[in-house]
């Protein structure tokens, strides 16, 4: 059986790490390198870096600021935020990411996610999806989720997984710091329809959420930022929890 991930996510304003609830309120949640060094410390399975105000500044990922990060940590480390072409990851890989997320620029070419998985792998091309439901219907959003388009998320995800993405992290911008729940009905179908890991992302307040989202939302791995960041959930204890209701989680002594 394969482990289950527990995934902290670092979003990136400003060089500092901030949460908000529904994409909005933005506040302040301490620097990147040191939770990144706790988080790894605390038995993290990987980071996510994202910086989140790149794409809507029209501008690079905070490649020094990457660098600093993964001289801290020994785990996987994603990296997302204003990547447009093979270069900006030729970088990033170079600063010491090991795989990168990519989310508006996917969508308005979607041949980047061919050209990512040609020249580095597909291992190395995480798709971020970030959609909220309008009518009934799961819409993709762009640019930190201020853009909607007429994107439908399992139509989205059949094609980011044809053009050979090696990973899918969806965001229920419904769910996103509401500490409710993670969107588990979305994300069942989702691994009904395709045959990539998902990172479910959006919703964690309490340990039982991350036991629902592997059992119900059937997702390989949770990402989560404020419960982690402020402290209201420990990963030690979150694993060891998982581990004692039968969840395969990597867990170290």
């Amino acid at each position: 059986m394969l482990t289950k991930r527990i995934i902290p996510c670092l979003d990136i304003k400003d060089g500092r790490t901030v949460k908000g609830v529904n994409f909005v309120n933005l506040r302040d949640a301490g620097d990147p390198v040191e939770l990144a060094a706790q988080y790894a410390s605390e038995q993290a399975d990987e980071l996510v870096f994202l910086d989140i105000s790149a794409t809507e500044q029209k501008r690079k990922t905070l490649a020094d600021l990457v660098l600093r990060v993964a001289a801290a940590i020994d785990i996987p480390f994603t990296v997302g935020g204003g990547i447009i072409s093979v270069s900006d990851v030729e970088i990033l890989l170079k600063n010491g990411a090991d795989k990168v997320s990519i989310n508006s620029a996917a969508v308005k070419n979607p041949n980047l996610i061919d050209e990512l998985a040609n020249q580095f792998g597909s291992q190395c091309v995480v798709v971020a999806i970030d959609a909220k439901q309008i009518n009934g219907q799961w819409k993709v959003h762009l640019v930190g989720g201020k853009v909607p388009t007429e994107l439908n998320l399992f139509d989205w995800a059949k094609e980011v997984e044809s053009r050979g993405a090696g990973e899918i992290l969806f965001t229920s911008m419904d769910h996103d710091g509401t500490k409710q729940g993670f969107a588990n009905e979305a994300l069942a179908q989702l691994s009904e329809e395709i045959n990539l890991p998902i990172i479910a992302s959006g919703g964690a307040g309490k340990v039982s959420h991350f036991m629902d989202t592997f059992t119900y939302g059937k997702a390989d791995a949770a990402l989560a930022a404020s419960v982690f960041h402020f402290g209201e959930i420990g990963i030690p204890e979150l694993k060891k929890e998982l581990k004692l209701q039968q969840v395969a989680v990597r867990l170290d002594g």
